[in-house]
């Protein structure tokens, strides 16, 4: 198999030959997480791990297992999107081994989530594993209120938490494929209270250079005193939350008058 690379993000590195890298070469990251004891949760991100044959994974997570003040290992993958049958019994009774582990897996429309891939992620599920999602916001393909929603909530079937919506990254050959910030910002408006809690994602932005991630909502807070806070909840109604004051005596609930945005 050929190198390949994620199209939306700024990762470039090479997947498919899981002899690339051998278990020798590994250990000079994991003799550095041993020495670092502040690290307590680990990623094997992309390529795709899950490309790599049930021998290495196993391995890879026994060894991470070893160090004692790793507490978490999560696993970064779009193979339960794209090649679901590698999500075998076997393969899942590896990961199974290695609790507290989790997956964020990578679907960006609801139409990839077929039969094939609904199963995959059960078995995933089935042996204790939580799953998470991260999509990207692409023109055309998911920049849609409807599409998004639907999206959601048959991960949420499927038994997979919407992570992340991602801006797409600032990358050489998929310019036609962003769209702008506002979009994603009104597709959380349209799923924040008009759809379960549970269905929605966190909207950020992958800062370039390495500025990591950072969370985009829409604008809910309209001043904030010492007094109170002025908000609008995803209805457009406006409520005031009284702020709280020293030494006063309690006071009874204030009464809300909700007024509908113009």
């Amino acid at each position: 198999m050929g190198a390949s690379y994620c199209r939306f993000c700024t990762r470039r590195r090479k997947v498919g030959d899981p002899n690339k890298i051998s278990m020798r070469e590994l250990e000079s990251a994991f003799r550095y997480l041993e020495e670092h004891t502040e690290v307590r949760d680990v990623i094997l991100s992309g390529g795709d791990p899950l490309l790599l044959s049930d021998r290495r994974i196993d391995e890879i997570c026994r060894r991470l297992r070893a160090i004692g003040h790793i507490e978490i290992i999560r696993i970064g993958s779009r193979v339960p999107c794209h090649l679901p049958e590698r999500i075998t019994p076997a393969l899942c009774a590896i990961l199974k081994q290695y609790h507290p582990l989790y997956i964020n897996t990578h679907f960006n429309h609801p139409d990839e989530l077929t039969p094939a891939a609904v199963d995959a992620l059960g078995r995933l599920a089935d042996v204790g594993i939580p799953l998470g999602c991260q999509t990207v916001l692409l023109k055309g393909v998911n920049d849609d209120t409807e599409v998004m929603k639907r999206l959601m909530q048959r991960l949420l079937a499927a038994r997979v938490r919407p992570y992340y919506i991602y801006m797409c990254d600032q990358v050489a050959g998929a310019e036609h494929f962003r769209t702008t910030v506002e979009k994603g910002l009104e597709i959380i408006r349209a799923l924040r209270g008009w759809t379960s809690g549970l269905a929605v994602p966190h909207f950020v932005i992958d800062a370039p250079g390495g500025g990591g991630k950072i969370p985009l909502l829409p604008e809910y807070v309209e001043s904030i005193t010492d007094d109170a806070v002025v908000l609008r909840n995803y209805a457009g109604q406006r409520y005031v939350y009284r702020q709280p004051q020293p030494d006063t005596a309690p006071q009874a609930p204030t009464e809300f008058e909700p007024v509908l945005a113009g």
